[in-house]
């Protein structure tokens, strides 16, 4: 996008600004911002399917930032073997201990962990697994990994979460359970059949009465629960974590108001701009705050559904097809020239 903006405008003239909402690119966005090269380094654990994953970890002002998406995103899951019903969070608890293990003579700091873009849908109950925690159905058996034993889940036997004070940092504000929960809202996109959404959704609320009945916290309607598959609610039940809107703080961490401040136009996009858009994606806090200064906005997505049309806001997409960069930059530069009056 930047490319494509600056064989307009010139590259002298564009301020590169990578975000995140807490999902995928939250290292990256952090990293780019810093003033000095970051401190990064990585950790081994198992994916969402079993297959190791490498999790990165920032030392960020004195804490720790984790990107969940790193040990259970959607990326680490191709679509034939999708699979939210046993797909596990167990790699995010496994990441948080190594992190925390190895943080060296400064200490960890707080533990800022990135929600967002995961293939899985089990409450955070696998990443509460590598604190001890125990999901028991009727007969005392543990269940197995995966949102789709959840219905059976009768009992929690508390772990041992680590001594650190936890941010989850929130890419939706969806709740748990309901129409714009972690099931009935986003486990489609995961691979879950309509059957399988039904279990998952039961499965959940069954997570959340079990939770208030032998934890004591209450997470039905908890903003940011539904985050991640569920994790949020993980993050609150087992980690004693607070849900923060990621877009609203790493737009504060990297200085976004300033930088709208210094600016004519803005040039944003995502893969797909749609129902879910609304619900704390950082492109959409990034529409909010440019049409409040009264900045022109550029919107440019994979596949639009449902922008309207408002005076200084041009949307395109590239018509269904996949962009890679050169396109993507193509469709910046040929947006801008055509519509140059409207954004200006």
């Amino acid at each position: 996008m930047a490319l494509g903006a600056g064989e307009v405008v010139g590259r002298d003239h564009t301020i590169l600004l990578p975000l995140s909402d807490g999902g995928t690119g939250l290292i990256d966005a952090l990293a780019h911002s810093a003033s000095t090269s970051p401190e990064l380094s990585s950790v081994e654990v198992h994916g969402p399917l079993g297959v190791p994953a490498a999790v990165r970890v920032l030392r960020w002002r004195g804490d720790t930032v984790i990107e969940s998406a790193d040990a259970n995103g959607l990326h680490l899951a191709t679509a034939p073997d999708r699979d939210p019903m046993a797909a596990s969070s167990r790699g995010v608890g496994e990441a948080i201990a190594l992190a925390l293990r190895g943080a060296g003579e400064g200490g960890a700091g707080r533990l800022f962990l990135g929600l967002g873009g995961s293939a899985t849908v089990d409450g955070g109950t696998g990443m509460a697994k590598a604190f001890g925690y125990r999901f028991l159905d009727s007969a005392g058996a543990e269940l197995p990994e995966g949102g789709g034993a959840l219905t059976e889940l009768a009992a929690i036997e508390p772990g041992a979460p680590p001594d650190v004070e936890v941010v989850a940092l929130v890419d939706v504000r969806s709740p748990l359970c309901g129409p714009d929960g972690a099931a009935y809202r986003f486990a489609a996109q995961k691979g879950a059949s309509p059957a399988e959404i039904e279990r998952l959704e039961a499965g959940l609320s069954r997570l959340a009465e079990i939770i208030q009945r032998d934890l004591g916290i209450e997470v039905g309607d908890l903003e940011g629960a539904g985050a991640a598959g569920g994790l949020g609610t993980g993050c609150v039940a087992f980690l004693s974590a607070t849900l923060l809107p990621g877009a609203d703080w790493v737009m504060e961490q990297v200085g976004f108001d300033e930088s709208l401040g210094r600016c004519d136009l803005v040039v944003t996009g995502e893969g797909a701009w749609d129902s879910t858009s609304a619900l704390g994606k950082v492109v959409y806090e990034v529409s909010r705050r440019s049409q409040e200064a009264g900045k022109p906005l550029l919107l440019a997505c994979g596949r639009l559904d449902g922008v309207s049309s408002e005076p200084g806001l041009v949307a395109v997409d590239g018509g269904g097809a996949w962009l890679d960069g050169k396109g993507l930059a193509h469709l910046v530069a040929t947006t801008l020239r055509k519509h140059a009056g409207r954004l200006s």
